[in-house]
Formats: structure tokens, C-alpha cells, sequence
């Protein structure tokens, strides 16, 4: 998995991005940024959880990670202690807040909650004339509800200390909606603006809120998909652009820059305009 690490005087990375790119100017990012801060990050059993708690363990930090299956969870606690990293298992459903809550006092047996993650989701394919109540509720149950009652568990704490840092997995699909994806774009709007409005109270208090808008990842929320998935991304690159954006506080970050770029064109398209393009074009079988 790529690395950020590199040397650099007075414990800092100095990057430059390259001559032509949307960002050109001096990026600063602390190296030791994980080194030793409690992380809790739900969904850890697979794709992006994974993925970032194998690299954040690698990087210092003391993970507790969140999923129902507790097999699934051990060989990711086996992979991070193989590269050095400490991690603890919690198994909660994030869907009852008393689950995720019990999960926060256990994890909080090794330190304050530092970061929290919310990567819980789900992402069923599902055409509006075969259309499911139930299938709705159980996508905004995981990804809106399950994102709630995860910050509902580590935000006094952070309030009371004036420090932490949240960070929610949304997607590009929060932009606009998609065909065949209803409570899918449903959901991740909902948790990019409650984020959103999380970020306006709590970060005069000291608490950061970065809300990460990714595109297509190959993790098995994509996999075996035969629909075209433009600008289609291998998990560790993708993982090492969430950790940076982390790690420099980012309010928000969407990636990668092409699509965000066709996504945000389609926010200020007439809605005709959009609905033609849209229908023409569908990413879900």
C-alpha cells in the first residue's frame, strides 16, 4: 500500500503537487499524525474500512474496528498486527445505538476516542418500478442512522475535551441522484450534510469534520459488476488519498479529481440536460 511517509525536517512531509494539476501549492502534512491516537472505524470488515485500517495501523494508530462478523474482524486485527499495528475487536451492529455505544467504552478502555471513522454502508441495485420500502429503510437504517448513532457514541467526550476528529464516508452518488440507486443517493446525501452541519457546531469547539465523497473503488460493494465504472480505482490508491486528506484536516475531499470534476459540472446542468445524460448512462446493472 502506498506510503506518505518520507523525510523531511522538524517531523513534517513536504509535498508539491505537480505543475499543471488543480492543486499546485506546498502541502505540509505531520507525519506522526496516527501515532498513537485511538481510532474507531465502523465497517472495518472489508473494502474501504479495511483497507484504512490495515494502513492507519501501519502508521501508529490504536484501532478499534467495528462489524458484526467477529471472524472477519480477527484476520483484519492478524493483518494490522503483522505490519506492527494494534487494533481491537468490537462487534456491533451500528444500526442500535447501544450496540455502538457499548463498543465506544470498550475501545475506550485503551484511550479517548481520537477519530472516528464512519464507513458503514450499503449500496444495493435496485430500478424504481421494482420498488422496495423495506430495501429503503434498511440502506438509510446502516448508512444515515448507523453514521448518527456512531458519532451519538464518541461525541461527548470529544466536546468535553475540545479535540477529535470526525470523518464520514459519503460518495459522489451524494451529489446528485443516479439511476437505479435511489436509496443509495438518498443516503449518502443525507450523510454528507449532516456531517456537513455537524462540521458548523462542533469545529468552533475544537473537533475537525471531513467528509470524503469517493468514486468508484474496486472493494466488493463494485465487485462483479458488469455496468461501466469510469475512473475505476484500486483500493490502496484510493486509501492513501482518505488518509491524506485526513491527515491535513480536509473539510471535504472528493476523488478522483476527473469524475468529481463531471459529477459537480452536473449539479448546474438544467434538469432536462442532467435527465438525458443520466438516463443514457447507468452504472448499475
Amino acid at each position: 500500500m502506498p506510503s506518505l511517509n518520507g523525510r523531511c525536517r522538524e517531523g513534517l512531509e513536504t509535498r508539491n503537487s505537480k505543475p499543471g494539476t488543480r492543486n499546485s501549492k506546498l502541502e505540509t502534512i505531520p507525519m506522526n499524525y496516527w501515532t498513537d491516537k485511538v481510532v474507531m472505524i465502523t465497517g472495518a470488515s472489508s473494502g474501504i474500512g479495511r483497507g484504512l485500517a490495515v494502513e492507519i495501523g501501519r502508521r501508529g494508530g490504536r484501532l478499534g474496528l467495528v462489524a458484526r462478523r467477529v471472524d472477519v474482524i480477527d484476520e483484519v486485527i492478524r493483518e494490522i498486527e503483522a505490519s506492527g499495528g494494534k487494533a481491537v475487536a468490537l462487534p456491533a451492529d451500528v444500526q442500535e445505538a447501544d450496540s455502538i455505544a457499548a463498543a465506544a467504552d470498550k475501545l475506550r478502555s485503551i484511550g479517548p476516542i481520537d477519530v472516528l471513522i464512519a464507513n458503514a454502508g450499503i449500496g444495493p441495485t435496485r430500478d424504481a418500478a421494482n420498488f422496495s420500502a423495506d430495501e429503503v429503510s434498511d440502506v438509510i437504517n446502516v448508512n444515515v442512522i448507523g453514521a448518527s448513532n456512531s458519532v451519538a457514541a464518541v461525541i461527548p467526550e470529544m466536546v468535553a475535551r475540545g479535540s477529535g476528529h470526525l470523518v464520514a464516508i459519503s460518495s459522489l452518488a451524494a451529489y446528485r441522484g443516479l439511476r437505479k440507486s435511489a436509496a443509495y443517493c438518498a443516503s449518502k446525501a443525507a450523510v454528507s450534510a449532516f456531517f456537513e452541519s455537524l462540521r458548523l457546531d462542533l469545529e468552533p469547539r475544537g473537533i475537525d469534520v471531513t467528509i470524503i465523497h469517493p468514486g468508484f473503488i474496486k472493494t466488493p460493494l463494485t465487485r462483479g459488476r458488469e455496468a461501466q465504472m469510469p475512473y475505476l480505482m484500486e483500493l490502496d490508491d484510493a486509501v492513501g488519498k482518505i488518509v491524506r486528506a485526513i491527515e491535513k484536516r480536509r473539510k471535504a475531499y472528493s476523488f478522483p479529481w476527473q469524475l468529481a470534476t463531471i459529477v459537480r459540472a452536473g449539479m448546474v446542468m438544467p434538469i432536462w440536460m442532467y435527465d438525458r445524460i443520466a438516463r443514457a448512462n447507468s452504472f448499475r446493472e
